[in-house]
């Protein structure tokens, strides 16, 4: 499948690395409830419930969008993941350090530095892919 693609090899398997980390929270949201209380995440209501889900499945969509891209290897669509996951590491890059979870592995400035060089790649992956589809489009 990435044989012929010209999509680079690091690019996928950093893809594939987002999708496993998805794949495991859409796994806690869904199934892991204990684990969210223990990070002190609330589900005393019905409301709470409807996030929680309402998260999960939104994951899922992303998560299946991503595994359909690195199945085709089709470097525009490369691109719509590559900017999704941007705004939605950029945005944890704020979050979770402002409101950290209660058994957080990480001190706040850990956890930022961890998005910024999570982002940088994403950024990377995206400027890759997208010099290879202006180079389709000049041929």
């Amino acid at each position: 499948m990435f044989k012929n693609s010209k999509i680079p090899i690091w690019v996928n398997l950093f893809l594939i690395v987002i999708i496993l980390l998805m794949v495991v929270q859409v796994f806690q949201f869904y199934f892991g409830h204990q684990t969210l209380l223990d990070a002190g995440i609330s589900i005393q209501s019905v409301a709470d419930l409807n996030i929680i889900y309402t998260t999960a499945g939104r994951l899922t969509a992303m998560a299946a969008a991503s595994i359909f891209v690195l199945i085709t290897q089709n470097p525009y669509q490369h691109l719509v993941i590559w900017l999704m996951s941007i705004f939605r590491e950029g945005q944890e890059m704020f979050i979770d350090p402002l409101f950290p979870y209660a058994n957080a592995p990480a001190s706040p400035m850990v956890d930022f530095g961890v998005h910024v060089v999570i982002i940088a790649l994403e950024i990377a992956a995206f400027v890759v892919v997208y010099r290879i589809t202006r180079q389709d489009n000049n041929v």
